[in-house]
């Protein structure tokens, strides 16, 4: 990784983007070290850049799915690929975005590759790939709508794919917008929070009740039936 903080004179007058020097990610990291080496705990990075606290998560998760299943391959596999799953990012330069996932992905291949030896399968690789472009967007994480290339909001919302190991190796992807994950749906607020009547106007679009707390949950936009983890692209 650069220890480079600022590309441009130009993207931190227009962007405000400046990079966080290797030192301080891990210093802050180290604050929530149990998080950062349980392999299926999520995190989110509103401003992602090209990666520099998702890549040092993905290495200390690798690290944990190493010390636990290193004799493995199958379970290495499995669990490595859950480690890729958990891991979400918002940027709104397209640049950034896949010089991220290019950076993930070369830092879980890698660990794959030495660990799995003879037994990888491009199949698989092909499914963190993918994981990749539905966890790592383009997008404004302010207004949590989708912007394109060139960083022009496309009004469209932020949608991020939650994955869950049910069984065995069986995986169920369910999708979410961002925007009702925070609790930001648009409705008026009470007290800065969703209130019982606000929930009920929005629970056909964007909540549903939880039958046994009673409370309003998020809604996933869609489900997607069971499938190998090694195969969810083809989905």
């Amino acid at each position: 990784m650069s220890e480079r903080q600022v590309k441009s004179r130009e993207r931190v007058a227009d962007h405000g983007e400046v990079f966080t020097a290797q030192r301080e990610v891990n210093a802050m990291l180290d604050l929530v070290k149990q998080e950062t080496e349980r392999i299926d705990s999520r995190f989110l990075e509103p401003a992602c850049g090209d990666g520099n606290f998702l890549a040092e998560i993905l290495r200390r998760k690798l690290a944990a799915v190493k010390a636990r299943y290193k004799k493995s391959p199958a379970d290495f596999e499995k669990y490595a690929v859950v480690a890729v799953t958990s891991l979400y990012g918002v940027d709104i330069l397209g640049d950034n975005v896949e010089a991220c996932r290019a950076r993930l992905f070369d830092i879980w291949d890698g660990e794959y590759s030495e660990n799995c030896k003879g037994e990888c399968r491009e199949e698989c690789r092909d499914a963190v790939r993918y994981i990749l472009t539905r966890n790592i967007l383009c997008g404004n994480a302010l207004t949590m709508r989708r912007v394109d290339a060139e960083g022009n909001d496309t009004g469209e919302p932020i949608v991020f794919s939650e994955w869950n190991m049910v069984t065995g190796s069986l995986i169920k992807r369910r999708d979410y917008r961002l925007d009702v994950l925070m609790g930001e749906v648009n409705s008026p607020k009470t007290d800065g929070q969703l209130s019982m009547f606000d929930a009920a106007a929005n629970a056909a679009d964007s909540l549903q009740l939880d039958p046994e707390t009673k409370a309003w949950i998020p809604k996933p936009l869609r489900e997607y039936p069971l499938v190998a983890y090694w195969q969810v692209q083809e989905v």
